[in-house]
């Protein structure tokens, strides 16, 4: 069984930015849309501060 950690739940304007731990030092994002959809990369991050770099995808107008 994995384990997630949910390190921050961020609201954007549309969006919802999730910062999650995915094990032993490993990191991740994903943005959920107001319709819930959802958008990320399979990218990891050493640092949840490195994933919530996330909010760059929001592209604010």
């Amino acid at each position: 069984m994995s384990l997630i950690k949910i390190y921050s739940v961020i609201g954007i304007e549309n969006f919802t930015l999730v910062v999650f731990n995915t094990g032993i030092y490993f990191w991740q994002f994903r943005l959920v849309s107001a319709d819930g959809a959802v958008f990320g990369e399979q990218r990891l991050y050493y640092t949840p501060q490195a994933a919530a770099a996330g909010r760059k995808c929001i592209q604010v107008d």
